[in-house]
């Protein structure tokens, strides 16, 4: 059984994020969506509830699960009995950062791969980041993320 671990924030799930999970879960017999829990950073949503929202936007697809994990991925790898990581890329900048994030996993363990796959064209523009930033403004974010989470989204921004 292939199995990839697709890990990030998800702060929170976009349709660019979403869309990988979808072609992932054709390529591979499993996707481990992985949410990053990191105690230094300053989160619109807190990782269970980021595992809820994903759990939600992806409860039709069958070989997805939703987990989260801190610590080395890695590690996170060997849990999950795979060596195998999934990335989206978007741009020149997230292929530089995935490279160097690549040997860095490499270097930690030699059995791990990096599979990257391209953003659909229709979203290489959307980010988390962007996201929160067009909510904040009051702005529509119904092309950006899964239409069953806007109002999360836009109830955490105007808390």
């Amino acid at each position: 059984m292939r199995v990839a671990v697709y890990p990030g924030s998800f702060d929170p799930i976009t349709n660019g994020h979403l869309d990988i999970i979808k072609r992932g879960a054709k390529v591979f017999d499993k996707v481990i969506v992985a949410v990053l829990v990191n105690v230094d950073k300053k989160y619109l949503f807190e990782s269970s509830e980021r595992v809820e929202l994903i759990k939600r936007v992806t409860r039709d697809i069958e070989n997805v699960e939703i987990r989260s994990f801190d610590g080395l991925l890695v590690n996170f790898l060997k849990e999950c009995k795979t060596n195998i990581i999934l990335k989206g890329l978007r741009t020149a900048s997230d292929f530089e950062y995935e490279f160097q994030m690549a040997f860095i996993n490499k270097e930690l363990d030699d059995d791990t791969e990096t599979v990257c796959m391209m953003s659909s064209a229709k979203n290489i523009h959307i980010s988390s980041s962007t996201v929160k930033q067009v909510a904040r403004f009051g702005g529509d974010i119904s092309g950006l993320v899964p239409n069953e989470i806007i109002s999360d989204i836009m109830s955490r921004i105007n808390l």
